[in-house]
C-alpha cells in the first residue's frame, strides 16, 4: 500500500511540475516593469487591494501603442493640477509623483531621439536631480540628492515656481484585444511629466525638439498605482465625492490628445512637419481608425 501510495505521490507531483512548466511558456502580454508584457492590474471594489489580471501573450491577437498629452489647462482636467499647494486631504498629481520619487520609486529616461520610455534605464544621483532642474543652477533643482546617501529631497522654494509651469503629462498607452475574453482593452503602461521651460529647451526652435525636451522622464504606471490608489482627488464642485486618482484614470475621466502611434516609421505626427490643420486630420484619423476596429468586433 505505501508503495502505490509513493508511486502516487511521485505522479502527483510530475504532473504538477508539468502543470507549471507548461503554464510557463503562457507568459503575460506585459512585463512587470511597464513595457508591453506588464500585468494588467485593476482596483477592486473595496480600493484597497489590487487584482492582477494576466493576459497571456499568445491571446493577444492584435495591439496598437499610442501617446496621448493630458492638458491639464483643459477644464476636465483641473482635478490632476489642482491643489497646487498640497493639504492634508489633497495634492496634485505631479506633487504625488514627485513625492512618490522621494520615497523611491523608480525614475525611467526618455529615449533622447523618440522620446519614448527606457524602462531599462533607472536614473539615480545628480542624473535624476538633472531631470527636474529649474535652471542651471543645481541648487535650484527641484529634487535634490544627496550625494553620498542618495536620500532624495523635494526644494520647497522651488516648488510652487516649478508647478506653474508643469501644465502636461505624457501617456503611453497599449489598446489591445484579447480572445480569450473576446475584449479590446486599454492600459497604460507609463505616465511623464512634462515641463516646458526646462533649461534644455531654452534654446529650441524646432517643434518636435522642443516636445521632447520637455518630457522630463518615465514613470511605470503600475509602478505608481500603490499610490494613485490611496490619494483622492480633489472634489470637482461636489464636496461628497470620493475618488482616487486610480479610479479617476481607470474610468478615463481625463481629457487628451493623440501624439502619436507605433507606425512604421516609428515616429510621432509632429516629426512629419504637418500643418495644423493636417495634425488634426491625422489626429482624427487614427482615432477613427481605433474606434472602427472595436465596432467591426462586435458587429463580426
Amino acid at each position: 500500500m505505501k508503495k502505490y501510495s509513493l508511486i502516487f505521490t511521485v505522479f502527483t507531483l510530475l504532473t504538477l511540475s508539468g502543470n507549471m512548466q507548461a503554464q510557463d511558456p503562457n507568459a503575460s502580454f506585459f512585463d512587470q516593469t511597464g513595457n508591453i508584457r506588464l500585468q494588467t492590474m485593476e482596483l477592486d471594489a473595496l480600493a484597497d487591494t489590487i487584482a492582477v489580471i494576466n493576459h497571456r501573450a499568445e491571446d493577444v491577437t492584435w495591439s496598437r501603442v499610442v501617446y496621448r498629452v493630458i492638458d491639464m489647462r483643459d477644464k476636465q482636467n483641473f482635478q490632476l493640477y489642482f491643489p497646487t499647494r498640497p493639504n492634508e486631504q489633497h495634492r496634485s498629481l505631479f506633487r504625488l509623483m514627485l513625492d512618490a520619487v522621494v520615497s523611491g520609486i523608480n525614475v525611467y529616461s526618455r529615449n533622447p531621439r523618440d522620446i519614448k520610455p527606457q524602462f531599462d534605464d533607472i536614473l539615480t544621483g545628480e542624473e535624476l536631480s538633472r531631470v527636474f532642474a529649474y535652471n542651471e543652477s543645481v541648487e535650484n533643482n527641484l529634487i535634490q540628492v544627496d550625494p553620498i546617501t542618495e536620500q532624495r529631497t523635494i526644494n520647497s522654494d522651488q516648488y510652487m515656481r516649478y508647478v506653474r509651469n508643469q501644465l502636461k503629462f505624457l501617456i503611453q498607452e497599449v489598446i489591445f484585444f484579447d480572445t480569450h475574453t473576446s475584449r479590446l482593452y486599454s492600459k497604460i503602461i507609463a505616465i511623464a511629466p512634462m515641463y516646458a521651460l526646462h533649461p534644455d529647451n531654452m534654446a529650441n526652435n524646432d517643434s518636435m525638439a522642443y516636445f521632447r525636451n520637455s518630457v522630463l522622464c518615465w514613470f511605470s504606471f503600475d509602478e505608481l498605482r500603490p499610490y494613485l490608489i490611496r490619494q483622492l482627488v480633489i472634489p470637482n464642485g461636489n464636496d461628497s465625492q470620493r475618488m482616487t486618482y486610480d479610479e479617476f484614470f481607470s474610468q478615463n475621466l481625463y481629457s487628451s490628445y493623440l501624439l502619436g502611434d507605433s507606425n512604421m516609421y516609428s515616429r510621432m505626427l509632429l516629426e512629419f512637419s504637418l500643418d495644423e490643420n493636417s495634425l488634426r486630420a491625422e489626429q482624427k484619423r487614427i482615432e477613427t481608425e481605433l474606434m472602427n476596429f472595436e465596432q467591426d468586433l462586435w458587429e463580426n
